[in-house]
């Protein structure tokens, strides 16, 4: 009776080749087959690391077909390693289906721990750690943009999400309007030769970034919402908009201070705002 393989998830460094592990390499060489999101840099790494070997491809736009065969390969009892091009597997990057259709078929599923941007960018950043959310890669545009957001508005924990330096200023820009001005991090090209972790609220670094695009790998990671600012009721959001309306404020910078105020979701304090001015 055959016995089945095993998926090796192994993370693999971010920039800097020394951060790989020991173990990372050993499975490295002991896989009957490797996987990678790029072969060319799984080829550069394995060099490397002294390992003459090639990896086929799974990445976005194939890892469906390749979960099948990997799960296939599992059950003739072939041990299989999986590594993105960077960091650890399934982390938005290709990997998540590898790992369902190994689960499926009776496989072991075991990562290999390493380099993670995420919770480099996080320990780094100078924010709480004790609680935090992982949010990929925010909508480009349109209302599940605005949605995803208002979402991530009412999280009281620390926020990091990824990024494209072409849409960072903007997306701080969008986070401030939401969220309101939080504390952030912007960190860039973690572990490589121009590493580097800026600090701000999420106004200064949208208005720093705006005409001077940052280069490289991006980690955003914001400042989650206050708890205590989630025992504010509509009515007293209600009164502190009735204030602000009678000292003459729109409706839409009414709305906006009672949402850098409270860290609410702006869409239930703009509400509030247009029921006490009468339109609601």
């Amino acid at each position: 009776m055959s016995t089945t393989g095993t998926l090796f998830v192994i993370a693999v460094p971010l920039g800097n080749p020394r951060d790989i592990s020991a173990r990372a390499i050993e499975t490295l060489r002991m896989a009957d087959d490797v996987y990678s999101e790029d072969t060319r840099s799984a080829a550069r790494l394995l060099r490397e690391v002294g390992i003459e070997r090639s990896s086929r491809s799974c990445f976005d736009g194939n890892e469906g077909q390749r979960a099948e065969e990997i799960a296939q390969a599992l059950l003739g009892g072939r041990n299989v390693a999986l590594v993105s091009e960077a960091g650890t597997p399934a982390v938005s990057d290709p990997g998540f289906r590898v790992v369902r259709a190994a689960i499926a078929v009776g496989a072991r599923v075991v990562p290999v721990p390493g380099a993670s941007a995420p919770l480099c960018a996080l320990v780094a950043s100078g924010l709480p750690t004790d609680r935090f959310f992982f949010a990929g890669f925010p909508p480009r545009k349109g209302g599940g943009r605005r949605e995803f957001f208002q979402m991530l508005s009412r999280i009281p924990a620390t926020l990091i999400l990824f990024e494209s330096p072409v849409r960072v200023a903007e997306t701080m820009a969008d986070l401030a309007e939401v969220l309101g001005d939080r504390q952030a991090c912007l960190a860039r090209e973690i572990s490589k030769t121009h590493e580097e972790f800026v600090r701000g609220t999420l106004k200064e670094l949208a208005g720093r970034y705006e005409d001077e695009r940052p280069l490289g790998e991006i980690t955003l990671v914001v400042a989650g919402v206050d708890p205590a600012a989630n025992v504010v009721d509509d009515e007293e959001l209600g009164r502190r908009a009735q204030m602000m309306l009678n000292a003459g404020n729109s409706a839409r910078d009414v709305t906006r201070m009672l949402v850098e105020e409270t860290g609410l979701p702006r869409k239930r304090v703009y509400g509030v705002v247009l029921g006490v001015r009468g339109d609601g």
